[in-house]
């Protein structure tokens, strides 16, 4: 918050459980008592569990379902009733969404096909609003929760074209992109 209030820019930190409906409803409430309104939503939320899906508790993938899919509805839902014309509905999916080649993801890649479809129909919805609605498909991604130097890089890598892990800001400038001017005709886009 410093960071950006140091630009001259407002800003707001809110703690929040993704996977928590009440949580998200409040988080989104105080955005819209601090700011009047909700331009743009980035549903970034998510989470694996990498493991065989046979032995995959049913605890794990309530969770999973919770997070990756729940919470992006919620948020959404919530979000759209505070968003004026032209605003703009970004969820973060993954490449698995599309197409899964990595044992162990058979759960995380449902729940990103799911974000995939959600957005595909929203974008239907929510046009005559001007509001965009995209589905950004990154693949392996240098993060705490999939380091690249992780046990689950080696599948990972083994069937990317590069032959290594993506970094946050590349996906955080393809944000900026889509959530930008130049990108108002590109919706329903995963």
């Amino acid at each position: 918050v410093e960071a950006v209030e140091a630009k001259v820019v407002k800003a707001l930190a809110i703690q929040a459980d993704g996977g928590n409906p009440d949580d998200i409803k409040v988080a989104v409430l105080k955005t819209v008592e601090a700011f009047g309104k909700i331009d743009i939503l980035v549903n970034n939320a998510g989470t694996a569990i990498p493991k065989p899906f046979e032995q995959a508790s049913l605890e794990e993938l309530d969770y999973i379902l919770n997070l990756n899919v729940r919470g992006v509805f919620v948020a959404t839902q919530e979000a759209l009733k505070h968003m004026p014309e032209g605003g703009r509905i970004i969820s973060i999916g993954s490449c698995v969404g599309e197409r899964t080649m990595t044992p162990g993801l058979a759960a995380y890649s449902a729940t990103k096909g799911a974000v995939k479809m959600f957005t595909q129909g929203l974008a239907r919805e929510v046009g005559d609003r001007k509001i965009t609605v995209n589905n950004l498909q990154p693949g392996p991604i240098d993060t705490d929760l999939n380091p690249a130097a992780g046990d689950w890089a080696a599948p990972q890598l083994a069937n990317t074209s590069l032959k290594r892990y993506g970094h946050v800001d590349e996906v955080a400038a393809l944000v900026a992109f889509v959530a930008g001017p130049e990108s108002s005709c590109i919706t329903g886009a995963n």
